[in-house]
């Protein structure tokens, strides 16, 4: 086990059929020759929380984003202990990351200068947050005025009469600029409050495990629960509708077979129907605005939103709707969380003596303060900013598409932002100086050429790490949002013969053994298919998932550690979860009957 290694980056294969991969990719996010050295010595694990799926060249920028602010902020800005950013490189068009830590040296002078920095956003949280919430609204208002239509023939009028001074081609130019540094500028404000907010509950994280020996994870987890937080707020509305629909005598209608479309456009004529499908629209924004890709929202363009797939929601609005004439309670226990988090928080800081109550309090106020936010981002800017970028970008495709210097919309996302920066200001000089552009022609060859390598790309199945495994990991954000622990990847490389091909092992998130036939679903279109009592096993979820949990017994995802969306919400609903399997997905099938360990992370295939 001491010399035990995953495979090296340098000795992964090209699939067939995807040589040339690496032009698709900016160059600064390969492995290659003259960084070999030191990304060798280095332990790479595949993103799958993030990144599951082939990275089209276009949304790179998502990895970008968060590249260049998560390792900003830790290194730079708040100056994070134990660890710098976390690097990344993408193979086989997968993504690899791995936390960079601080050189032991520099440690006990960075925790000084963050005790120094983030007090200062921890004494002025609330203050600070409200600030935050206006900045990303601001830049939310922002993306979305932006407008992307083909060139006009003519100016108009108002160009001369407003002397406006700039033609429709720069402002393309300029609008495109705008959208791209509108998504990195609010990434900047992405992780102005995230890195510490998880510092802070990995405070309290650390300072539980040594004043009770022997605590669970999940029991930390617990004693910071119950929170009213936004990402709640959409599975929130689906529940009311659900009462609306009975409340207005609609429910048969609501509750007949047939698509959302169909639903809507057959109760318009009806008053209560009318007020319904008007309830809906004017609920669908923004509530609705949630991203439906596997695992973390907002990473690929190729994923609609609620509000675009209303079917999606409506499979859920009809669930409650049974439930509820069925004289079920359909609204979530947060009071009984909160009793149970109390229960549990009492019973803890009655262990320690007396001196060290204070202490005690302090971190746990903290860690309850901050986790407001580590939920609620999610939904501004996983889901409200990234749908807003994507859409904005489909809609430049589309107007490119119309001005011929593309054959198809959905080229565009196989060339990278800096191509597309590049293709806009050659259909501008076209359209400037009344001659043919060269975008189509040029562009054209190599689009297709990348979507064949896309194609293969998409058949390989990624190694879960590169390289030598670390003798500890501890930067925060690999740890609480990841799941990758020490422990974890020890796991990875065991033996595992003494237990059989008939046990997995994760992460125990959420307390309580279940027992219930699997159902396996990679995407959020597939929640039509779960029966009540059946056991999820999943990649990871987002808030999208979220009205899944009230007919599953328990669940069981891939990645993801105890703060990932997946861990919070079973707690939430009080159902057991083991996260971060590994391989939960390709191991277990639909129909097969699994016990569920929430307190251990031992997943049982009992068929």
């Amino acid at each position: 086990m001491a010399d035990a290694k995953f495979p090296s980056p340098f000795t992964i294969p090209t699939p067939d059929g995807a040589e040339g991969w690496e032009r698709m990719y900016n160059w600064y996010h390969l492995f290659s020759a003259d960084r070999q050295k030191q990304d060798e010595e280095r332990f790479w694990f595949a993103d799958r929380l993030h990144h599951p799926e082939v990275i089209h060249p276009y949304d790179e920028i998502m990895c970008e984003c968060w590249w260049q602010a998560l390792g900003a902020f830790n290194t730079r800005v708040f100056s994070m202990p134990p660890a710098f950013g976390v690097d990344q490189r993408i193979l086989n068009g997968r993504l690899y990351v791995t936390p960079v830590p601080a050189p032991p040296e520099q440690i006990a002078e960075r925790a000084a200068e963050f005790a120094s920095r983030a007090s200062h956003y921890y004494e002025n949280w609330d203050e600070i947050y409200g600030e935050w919430k206006k900045k990303v609204l601001a830049k939310l208002t922002e993306i979305r005025f932006l407008t992307f239509e083909p060139l006009p023939d003519l100016e108009p009028i108002e160009t001369i009469h407003e002397h406006v001074g700039h033609s429709a081609g720069y402002r393309l130019i300029r609008d495109f600029e705008q959208l791209v540094l509108s998504m990195y500028e609010t990434y900047q404000y992405h992780f102005e409050l995230l890195n510490i907010g998880y510092a802070a509950y990995l405070n309290f994280f650390q300072l539980c495990k040594t004043a009770f020996p022997g605590i669970g994870d999940q029991s930390i987890a617990r004693m910071v629960g119950g929170l009213r937080v936004d990402l709640y707020r959409p599975d929130d509305e689906l529940r009311r509708l659900a009462k609306e629909a009975q409340r207005l005598g609609i429910g048969d209608a609501v509750l007949a077979d047939g698509a959302a479309a169909e639903l809507f456009a057959s109760l318009v004529d009806d008053p209560a129907g009318a007020s319904w499908v008007a309830d809906w629209q004017t609920t669908a924004d923004p509530w609705f605005v949630i991203n439906t890709d596997p695992g973390h929202p907002g990473g690929y363009h190729t994923y609609d939103t609620w509000a675009d797939d209303p079917d999606i929601p409506l499979v859920s609005v009809r669930e409650y709707l049974r439930r509820l004439r069925a004289g079920e309670d359909i609204d979530r226990d947060t009071a009984g969380v909160l009793r149970e988090r109390d229960r549990i928080t009492g019973e803890y800081r009655e262990l320690l003596a007396s001196e060290d109550h204070a202490g005690f309090d302090q971190a746990v106020e903290l860690a309850r303060l901050v986790f407001t936010y580590i939920e609620e981002h999610v939904l501004y800017i996983e889901h409200w900013m990234w749908a807003a970028f994507w859409a904005k970008s489909k809609e430049l495709s589309r107007a490119l598409a119309a001005m011929g210097a593309l054959d198809d919309p959905e080229d565009m996302f196989f060339l990278r932002r800096t191509e597309v920066s590049e293709l806009i200001y050659d259909a501008v000089i076209g359209w400037s100086v009344g001659t043919q552009s060269r975008g189509a022609s040029y562009w054209r060859p190599i689009v297709a050429e990348r979507r064949r390598v896309f194609t293969a790309l998409q058949a390989w199945e990624p190694p879960p790490a590169l390289g030598p495994p670390p003798t500890e990991i501890n930067e925060p954000f690999t740890v609480m949002l990841w799941g990758i622990t020490t422990s974890a990847v020890t796991d990875w490389l065991a033996d595992t013969d003494g237990e059989g091909p008939a046990t997995l092992r994760g992460l125990g998130a959420s307390p309580g053994v279940a027992e219930g036939p699997a159902r396996v679903l990679r995407h959020v279109s597939e929640l039509g298919s779960v029966e009540p009592g059946e056991v999820l096993v999943c990649p990871a979820t987002s808030p999208a998932w979220a009205p899944i949990f009230t007919r599953i017994v328990a669940t069981v995802s891939d990645v993801g550690g105890i703060m990932s969306h997946t861990a919070i919400v079973c707690r939430e609903y009080g159902m057991p979860a083991v996260v971060g399997t590994g391989n939960a997905v390709a191991a277990i099938k639909t129909g097969q009957r699994v016990r569920v360990d929430g307190h251990t992370g031992v997943v049982s295939i009992l068929d």
